[in-house]
């Protein structure tokens, strides 16, 4: 399961992989707030509940930007299987967020008008994050490996200090 999501990735040593843990969200806007519950329980599993709040506000503003920018049609409706995949990967020295979902387009941060509502989410990914990226997801959702190229997953890294790598 982790091996697509390293593809496009910072370096990373394979055999570092401390945990992973992963949640299917459905296409409503409430899967945000389920997403946000997911990666609490996952890192203070982990002992990292320090790093919830900035972790939290990218992994909220991934799952907005798959929910309103992915999906066909006119946004979140009722798919016969969850349309959106929540990764959430560990190495000693950094914490992967990764968000699946079914549109091929790449992610594109605009600038939004001061007196904007929305148009942010990106700039704050990147503020926040230590480096984001995306690339194509080598899976179709719900499909054997052998299938086409399909979708995208939008990653952002965290650096974890040094007292994370020492109680490992």
């Amino acid at each position: 399961m982790l091996e697509p999501l390293r593809q496009g990735l910072p370096p990373t040593d394979p055999s570092g992989v401390a945990g992973s843990a992963s949640c299917a969200l459905p296409a409503r806007y409430e899967a945000v707030g389920g997403a946000r519950k997911f990666t609490r329980s996952t890192l203070e599993r982990w002992e990292l509940g320090d790093r919830f709040d900035d972790v939290a506000l990218v992994v909220s503003e991934l799952v907005t930007n798959a929910l309103r920018h992915a999906l066909p049609g006119d946004g979140c409706q009722d798919f016969p299987d969850p349309p959106v995949r929540l990764h959430l990967m560990r190495w000693a020295s950094r914490l992967v967020c990764a968000v699946r979902d079914p549109s091929p387009e790449s992610p594109v941060a605009g600038e939004a008008e001061d007196s904007a509502e929305s148009g942010r989410g990106l700039f704050l990914v990147e503020c926040v994050s230590d480096s984001w990226g995306w690339h194509p997801s080598p899976l179709p959702l719900g499909e054997l490996p052998q299938g086409p190229l399909f979708g995208k997953v939008v990653w952002a890294l965290f650096r974890l200090p040094e007292k994370a790598e020492a109680d490992l």
